[in-house]
C-alpha cells in the first residue's frame, strides 16, 4: 500500500531498495499447473520443485554417488562386524588372564 510503482515495474516486498520496484514479474502463481497426484500446487511448491530441478540438473552424478556409497557400506558393515570379532578373539587370552600378587614369605634374620 502508498507505493507508485511506474509502468513496466513490479513490486517485490523482498528486494533491498528502498521502493521495492522491479522489472521482472512474478513467475510463478498459485495454481499454474496441476500435479497428477493431487499435491496442492501453491506458490511454495511451485518454487521448491523448481529448486528440485535445478539441483538434480548441476549434480547429474548424484545418483551414481549414493549408489556407490551404499555399495560401500554394504562392504564396511561386515567388514566392521569381523575386524571386531577378530579383535575380540586376538585380545580374549590377555583380557581373561588373572594376576595374582604373592607376597613373598620373609625370612628371619640372618645371625651372626
Amino acid at each position: 500500500a502508498g507505493v507508485v510503482l511506474a509502468d513496466g515495474m513490479h513490486f517485490n516486498p523482498y528486494f533491498v531498495s528502498g521502493s521495492g520496484a522491479i522489472g521482472m514479474a512474478q513467475a510463478l502463481f498459485s495454481e499454474m499447473i496441476e500435479y497428477e497426484d493431487g499435491t496442492p500446487a501453491t506458490q511454495s511448491q511451485l518454487a521448491k520443485d523448481v529448486v528440485t530441478f535445478l539441483s538434480w540438473a548441476a549434480q547429474p552424478e548424484y545418483d551414481t554417488r549414493k549408489k556407490a556409497s551404499i555399495d560401500v557400506l554394504l562392504i564396511m558393515i561386515p567388514m566392521l562386524a569381523l575386524l571386531t570379532f577378530w579383535k575380540r578373539h586376538l585380545w580374549s587370552t590377555i583380557k581373561s588372564r588373572k594376576i595374582l600378587f604373592r607376597e613373598t614369605p620373609k625370612q628371619p634374620p640372618k645371625k651372626s
